[in-house]
């Protein structure tokens, strides 16, 4: 049984990096973003419901902007849930053929990376929650980096989302990534030599 263990964080604290480690110690990452990407790629079920629910955020290539649609969906609530209706089966089916795969080739830990495992309820069906946080301050200044964008927008975009210590609360791991890359790094090493010897 392959023991499938999901990774979140807030915008700002440096989930990529904390992913890109697990990656380089030799354990699978299963992005979710990328499997979202593909769900609604032109043809595909998810794509052909998408156009015909919402067909203004079709583009004139015929690929669906998500842009468009990101911020159609989070202005209505309703609309959002249809959406993950349509989406988050399709996601969750292809996490499992990925996971089913992994266990084929002999892994027995892989991680799930998602923004949004506690808001979507996903964290209840997975091995163990990992959450990578930081600072305040720093994810302000990583968010401002990376966005190009003010602190009064660094902010408004981390109250968009679900408070950290909601996230807390339901972890069976924290990675604190408010040090340097070293620091972080041996937390990882740690954590994945624990997970693999079934602690």
């Amino acid at each position: 049984m392959l023991k499938l263990v999901g990774l979140t964080g807030g915008i700002g604290t440096g989930k990529s990096t904390v992913a890109r480690m697990i990656r380089e110690i030799g354990v699978p990452v299963i992005d979710a973003d990328v499997l979202a990407r593909q769900v609604v790629e032109p043809g595909q079920p998810a794509y052909l419901e998408i156009k015909a629910a919402w067909p203004h955020v079709v583009s004139a290539r015929g690929e669906i902007d998500r842009k468009k649609l990101a911020s159609l969906v989070f202005a209505h609530p309703e609309e959002r849930r249809r959406l993950e209706s349509i989406t988050h089966p399709r996601i969750m089916q292809k996490v499992q053929d990925q996971s089913d795969e992994l266990f084929r080739k002999g892994f027995r830990l892989a991680f799930l990376d998602a923004a949004l495992l506690v808001e979507t309820g996903l964290h209840r069906h997975l091995s163990g929650l990992v959450l990578v946080t930081a600072s305040e301050a720093q994810q302000i200044s990583r968010v401002m980096a990376r966005e190009g964008c003010t602190p009064s927008q660094a902010r408004a975009r981390m109250r968009a989302q679900l408070p950290l210590e909601n996230k807390r609360r339901v972890a069976t791991a924290i990675i604190d990534n408010s040090g340097d890359e070293a620091a972080t790094r041996g937390q990882v090493q740690e954590l994945v030599n624990k997970l693999l010897k079934g602690k």
